[in-house]
């Protein structure tokens, strides 16, 4: 039975294209910007979540650019597209005192 043995340049060649899959790695800056401080004591539950899960996608410079006192159903919204869409391992209970807060304090 003949057996087919690759030439050593295929080889080479093979080799150098896997060494260029690896995955890049990129220093990120530092954050510029810190979550507000909640207006009101009812929300500082949702202040605390938002600083232990947000940030671990994102810094709270993304929350200081969207457009100001959108409410709460813009943040409900937002909120909701993070846990559902992006897949944020976020508990029901915790992204609701998310969303309360953002949608109080911005």
């Amino acid at each position: 039975m003949p057996r087919f043995t690759a030439p050593p340049a295929l080889c080479l060649a093979l080799a150098g294209t896997a060494a260029l899959a690896a995955p890049e790695t990129y220093p990120l800056p530092e954050p510029t910007a810190q979550f507000k401080a909640p207006l009101e004591a009812s929300h500082a539950a949702g202040f605390q979540a938002a600083q232990e899960n947000c940030m671990t996608c994102h810094s709270a410079d993304y929350i200081a650019m969207q457009p100001p006192r959108k409410g709460s159903a813009f943040w409900d919204a937002e909120v909701a597209k993070m846990v559902k869409v992006y897949r944020a391992p976020i508990e029901a209970q915790q992204a609701e005192a998310i969303a309360a807060y953002l949608g109080a304090t911005y």
